[in-house]
């Protein structure tokens, strides 16, 4: 699904109360936001949902494959989603024919 698609879903289910650019604009500043504050260091905890939390990678040995040569990749901090137990299992039971 992309956003447009997305923003239609969000129009169809609430009966069209708001137009479609106003929830593409509500989207669009919620994503903004969740990769500010991620950015910044803090989780974003969406109840029911999951929480979005920069993750912390250790330094480590690597490869460059075209030359062989060894190097080390240095610590960083990504962008983790970790789902909440409720998205889990409604996940689990679309996918086992429940």
């Amino acid at each position: 699904m992309t956003k447009a698609e997305l923003v239609i879903q969000i129009s169809n289910a609430t009966g069209h109360e708001l137009p479609a650019p106003a929830i593409a604009s509500v989207v669009e500043h919620a994503m903004k936001i969740i990769a500010t504050a991620v950015a910044e260091g803090e989780t974003v905890t969406l109840r029911g949902f999951g929480s979005f939390e920069p993750k912390a990678r250790a330094e480590k040995p690597a490869r460059n494959i075209k030359t062989g040569e060894s190097i080390i990749i240095p610590a960083h901090t990504v962008p983790a989603f970790r789902p909440a137990k409720e998205f889990v299992q409604r996940v689990k039971d679309a996918h086992s024919g429940n």
